[in-house]
């Protein structure tokens, strides 16, 4: 069935225009007027924004003890059409058996939305590397590894990073980092809880800017040694926003992401009275004001390129699963659920509070971290050829964001009680309405396996001829 949607602005991440479009195959295949004559349904979007279906570069599903894939019609019902979960590598198998264990157990015939994966480099070793080169036919383009939770397997070394960036560049795999000096952190949560500071609050003081600030230095060092790209994730603080605007000033092929929870909530969330503050317990954690407001000047400037969510749903919410650190801030379960509240969040805080425009929006939301994953054109975008994953937008719509109209299969939501402004009325996923007004009415398992394609944004201006023609020879 052919289905036209008509009368809306449409929002692109450089322009906005009003058009009709028309959607068939699963694809948008005509954008323009005159068409009713070729549609079987027409849908009325008067006094509506159109925006491309949101793609979420940084999802948890079954991961670091989250909610499965079962939850994942809250990404649906957010506008986020596409979702990039981070698959943790098996002790003892390859990156590719990895993937394809988690999507086979976990996603495959269960998630709403298409989705893609990084792998988490957990059990580095010589066969790892002698892989990397292999992934892109693979369609995995993106592997990340830790440089914070010392002892657990999650750790790696510097010379790991270093070697995965050097065999990474020649195939055009992106590596992701999660930027914290492990060793620090570690020895200032067993001085806290010695001294008896053991409530939520002192997650932060365990974590604090510099610890963030000294690994991403380190990591743009790494860049530079390995001549590599590499790819920052969920940046909280200003200097090391700072640190990665420097350095690709300078040359420097680093980008970097920040999440919705840095960009409106602050640290004060984790001193709520009666261990509520566990309900903010992430990593990096929450910062004071002036990091927002650095934050928001840096995705409206392009300093920073995407935002994510950072979703991780944790097993038994609040009460049977953030309760078990009780006694002891850092054995606090780590996460928390934002998936379906990030276009609420970006739209409320940023584009009505005038920090963003509608078009850096778009960007932020969906087009840039699609192609920072290797999914665009694909997703992330309207445009002839591309998936029809659709959001029919609502700006006028008000309400309160709370864990009563959460899909997140927890007992609370972090953003608890925050203004919304503007709402999801209609999303297609490519081509079948899935979410309408709140609600999911789509099916689980109707989500695809999207395989990414080497060679994401992150190398857009990585001078190689020599990679660009490996590129060639590995993908033809």
């Amino acid at each position: 069935m052919n289905i036209l949607i008509k009368n809306g602005v449409i929002v692109s991440a450089i322009d906005e225009y009003r058009a009709d479009i028309l959607i068939e195959d699963e694809k948008i295949v005509a954008i323009g007027t005159g068409l009713d004559n070729r549609a079987d349904k027409i849908i009325d979007a008067t006094g509506k924004y159109i925006l491309p279906g949101g793609v979420d570069e940084h999802v948890h599903y079954g991961s670091f003890g989250s909610m499965t894939f079962e939850t994942s019609d809250a990404a649906i019902v957010g506008g986020t059409t596409t979702i990039v979960d981070f698959a943790p590598q098996q002790k003892g198998l390859s990156i590719k058996e990895s993937v394809k264990l988690h999507n086979e157990t976990l996603a495959k015939g269960v998630s709403a939305a298409d989705y893609s994966f990084h792998c988490v480099v957990t059990d580095p070793s010589d066969k790892i590397f002698e892989e990397i080169p292999t992934l892109a036919k693979e369609g995995i383009s993106t592997l990340k590894f830790f440089m914070a939770y010392k002892g657990t397997p999650l750790m790696v070394d510097d010379s790991t990073i270093f070697k995965a960036l050097q065999v990474a560049k020649d195939s055009g795999v992106t590596i992701m980092v999660h930027a914290e000096n492990g060793d620090i952190v570690d020895t200032l949560q067993k001085q806290l809880v010695s001294e008896g500071k053991t409530d939520p609050k002192y997650h932060a003081d365990a974590r604090p800017p510099l610890v963030e600030v000294e690994a991403t230095k380190r990591a743009i060092y790494l860049s530079r040694m390995a001549d590599a790209p590499i790819f920052i994730v969920h940046v909280s603080c200003k200097e090391a926003m700072e640190a990665i605007r420097d350095a690709n000033i300078q040359g420097t092929p680093v980008y970097g992401e920040t999440c919705t929870h840095y960009l409106t909530l602050t640290e004060e969330c984790l001193a709520k009275p009666n261990f509520e503050g566990a309900k903010y317990v992430c990593s990096p954690p929450l910062r004071k004001q002036e990091h927002l407001d650095s934050l928001w000047e840096a995705v409206n400037k392009g300093w920073l390129l995407a935002v994510g969510s950072d979703h991780c749903a944790v097993k038994g919410g609040f009460e049977k699963g953030k309760r078990k650190g009780m006694g002891d801030f850092s054995t606090i379960p780590n996460g928390c659920p934002g998936v379906q509240d990030r276009l609420a969040l970006m739209w409320t805080y940023g584009v009505e509070k005038g920090r963003i425009s509608r078009q850096r929006f778009v960007d932020l939301f969906a087009t840039t971290p699609a192609k920072v994953v290797g999914l665009f054109p694909q997703k992330g975008q309207i445009a002839i050829g591309s998936d029809a994953d659709i959001v029919i937008f609502d700006p006028d719509f008000k309400g309160v964001i709370s864990v009563k109209n959460s899909l997140y299969g927890s007992d609370y939501n972090p953003f608890e009680g925050l203004e919304q402004i503007g709402r999801a009325e209609k999303v297609f996923l490519r081509g079948k309405l899935a979410a309408e007004n709140g609600k999911f009415i789509g099916k689980l398992g109707e989500g695809r396996y999207i395989k990414a394609k080497p060679f994401g944004l992150c190398y857009e201006n990585f001078k190689d001829a020599n990679t660009k023609i490996q590129h060639k020879v590995i993908v033809e």
